[in-house]
């Protein structure tokens, strides 16, 4: 086990109760799990008027950076601290600017655990028939999600630009941006929530902003080969609500136009990278 010899607690034992927690992935950085934190009666009114009690679960998605042997032990206290800390900073800041994105329920930043919102919902790649993953063979689309119709692409793609927009008016750069880390959350229309900020951070340069987008393309590219329409219809929406949204919106500086020029300077050095190998 790689876990943190320094202690336990709750949260960590409650990962082992089989019943109550599921490892859901396994990462070089961190385990997630989704967990039932607690349970509890609530009533229940039936249509013959007698009452009757049900279980209510909370359940929340548990992040848990363990404890890295290979590192020092200060080292390794340090950068769980500071990589916690930073993605949920990323969080908070995203959701104060309207992004949607997993609420944050508890921080214990020396134990490395974050806990989450359970978002009920699919990958954008996975609704968008995408190349599946590895433990995907056995998947089986919602039936309280909107069907992927071109009409509803396209709806999609029209609110996932706009939510990037507010993430990066807000100055946050996800770092991590694939079709897999958008999620459409079920029953409801069409609600694009941006997950996995492990990688996020705080930057006000055209340039950061430029390589997410850069990112995202790739993906778009390597996981969805005929859509790029798709992408270009996000990019579209993006660019008008990056204007709206931003701190600078009706004065001269047109963020937009600063972060496409980045963003074909990106692609033509990933051109170059890509043809000498």
């Amino acid at each position: 086990m790689d876990d943190d010899p320094q202690g336990d607690c709750g949260l960590l034992k409650l990962v082992r109760n089989e019943r109550r927690s599921k490892l859901i992935k396994q990462g070089a950085e961190a385990r997630v799990y989704r967990v039932i934190l607690y349970e509890r009666e609530v009533a229940v009114t039936l249509p013959t008027g007698k009452g009757n009690g049900a279980v209510e679960e909370h359940i929340v998605l548990l992040k848990h950076r363990f404890f890295k042997r290979y590192r020092h032990p200060s080292l390794s206290r340090s950068i769980t601290l500071s990589r916690t800390i930073s993605e949920a900073r990323s969080l908070v800041r995203s959701a104060r600017s309207k992004v949607n994105v997993p609420r944050v329920e508890f921080v214990d930043e020396t134990r490395g655990l974050l806990g989450l919102e359970w978002i009920d919902g699919v990958s954008v790649r996975q609704w968008l028939g995408g190349i599946p993953e590895d433990d995907e063979n056995d998947f089986e689309m919602p039936e309280n999600l909107p069907p992927s119709t071109l009409a509803n692409q396209e709806t999609a793609m029209d609110s996932i630009g706009e939510q990037l927009a507010r993430m990066h008016c807000a100055d946050v750069i996800h770092g991590d941006l694939t079709t897999s880390n958008i999620m459409l959350r079920t029953g409801t229309n069409i609600e694009p929530v941006i997950i996995d900020f492990g990688l996020a951070s705080v930057s006000s340069f055209w340039e950061e902003k430029a390589v997410d987008l850069y990112v995202l393309e790739k993906a778009f590219a390597s996981t969805h080969p005929t859509s790029q329409t798709l992408f270009h219809r996000l990019l579209e929406s993006y660019a008008h609500h990056t204007d709206r949204y931003s701190p600078n919106h009706g004065k001269a500086q047109n963020a937009w136009h600063h972060i496409h020029t980045r963003l074909q300077e990106v692609r033509l050095r990933g051109r170059k990278r890509s043809m000498v190998g």
